[in-house]
Formats: C-alpha cells, structure tokens, sequence
C-alpha cells in the first residue's frame, strides 16, 4: 500500500474548478482520502472534528484566506502537526515568506505540473 492511499488530504478552494482539478492531480498520484472545502473557515471546521495529514490551501479566498487558516491550525493542539502547502496565483517573495514564517511546508505557484505537486508533497511525507 503506497504512503499516498493512508494521507488524509484537505483541498481548500473557493473555485470549484480548481477544487477538482486538484483532486484529480491527487488521485493520479494515488490519494484516496480526499476533503474538499470552499473557504478558509470552513476548513478549519473541518480539520476541528477530523484533523487531516495535509492541506493544500489556495491563497486567496473570501471568509478567511490561505494564511489565516494557515495561522488557525497551527495554533490549535489538534492540528498544528498537519502538513500545509499554499497555493498562489501571486509569485510574492513576502507572501512565500510570510507563509514559511507561520508554518507553511511549501508553497506552489499557479499553474504548476503534478510533477511538482507531488515533489512538494514527497518534501513532507518522503516518496509516494
């Protein structure tokens, strides 16, 4: 069974779109416990009652953005240890820096391959 098929997986986007295209991504590389989200908010809520191994977060969203839900869960008990990947239309050096300054393991620029997804996610958990 490969690392993959045993990572519980969060995609928080407020573009549909986006939300299953990268839960596509994702199942190519062998993910099948896969959460969606639309907000920051609601993402939070969900990693409340179910903690998840990794987020992947978009950046800019309504409610509460990327960072903030960032900032949330690393400052809760029961899901500070999550993995956490920003994604971002905006190739800012202060935003990646931000980001790595709350936590983030790893920011992705929009449009990126899912050669590089996967090389961002393998950072944190090692090979799939």
């Amino acid at each position: 069974m490969s690392v993959a098929t045993r990572i519980k997986t969060l995609i928080v986007d407020d573009q549909v779109t986006s939300r299953l295209l990268l839960g596509e991504a994702l199942q190519q590389l062998g993910f099948t416990k896969i959460t969606t989200a639309g907000d920051g908010k609601q993402a939070y809520d969900i990693m409340q009652k179910d903690p998840h191994h990794l987020v992947i977060s978009d950046f800019n969203m309504p409610v509460m953005d990327g960072l903030g839900l960032l900032q949330a869960i690393r400052t809760n008990a029961s899901t500070k240890r999550a993995a956490f990947i920003i994604l971002t239309a905006q190739g800012d050096k202060a935003l990646v820096q931000k980001a790595a300054a709350l936590g983030a393991n790893n920011v992705l620029a929009k449009p990126f391959t899912i050669d590089k997804m996967k090389a961002a996610i393998e950072a944190v958990f090692g090979a799939l």
